[in-house]
């Protein structure tokens, strides 16, 4: 028992010595609170005009990046743009060589078919008018002072002109089956 009262005695002692210790704690433990409840009321005062400001900046920093967002839309529409143009006019340039490769097959395929060409048309007519006048010499009557101008000649019109030509020949006797039975 003896050993009781001496822990007890030495526990009364702590506790005596700690009381200061304790003390200081509480007191400091206070003025924790106490500067925490200054930080906040002072925050709540601040608040409005902290969170009036920050709006501000996010306002400049919004018209800023619009600015800037703007400008590239801006570049990227004139870029696509000259490249709208470039390709039209790279386009334009290859339907000419086509149309130009088509006009020449089709006049290499109607010269094998023996369709004479405009030049060959052409070329014709400066004959012709070069023999009628050699024609008129010959047979003494006044040659024409000026060329007969070539006009140009439809495709209708020259099966026409044979269909003429047939229609004034002298119809062919031909024997058909009714000449035969009659």
């Amino acid at each position: 028992m003896v050993k009781k009262v001496q822990k007890s005695s030495a526990s009364s002692k702590a506790s005596a010595s700690a009381s200061p210790l304790s003390g200081a704690i509480k007191d400091s433990a206070q003025q924790i609170w106490l500067a925490g409840l200054g930080a906040f009321s002072k925050a709540q005062e601040e608040g409005g005009k902290a969170f009036e400001s920050l709006v501000k900046e996010g306002l400049s920093i919004q018209r800023k990046t619009q600015s800037v967002a703007e400008e590239r839309i801006s570049e990227a529409s004139n870029r696509m743009s000259s490249m709208a143009t470039e390709i039209s006019s790279k386009a334009t340039g290859q339907w000419d060589k086509l149309e130009n490769l088509f006009e020449e097959r089709v006049a290499k395929a109607l010269n094998k078919l023996g369709v004479p060409s405009a030049r060959d048309v052409d070329a014709l007519i400066a004959r012709i008018d070069d023999l009628n006048q050699h024609v008129q010499r010959l047979s003494g009557k006044p040659v024409a002072a000026t060329k007969s101008v070539a006009k140009p000649v439809s495709r209708k019109a020259a099966p026409a002109k044979k269909v003429a030509a047939k229609a004034t020949a002298k119809p062919v006797a031909r024997k058909t089956s009714r000449t035969k039975a009659a």
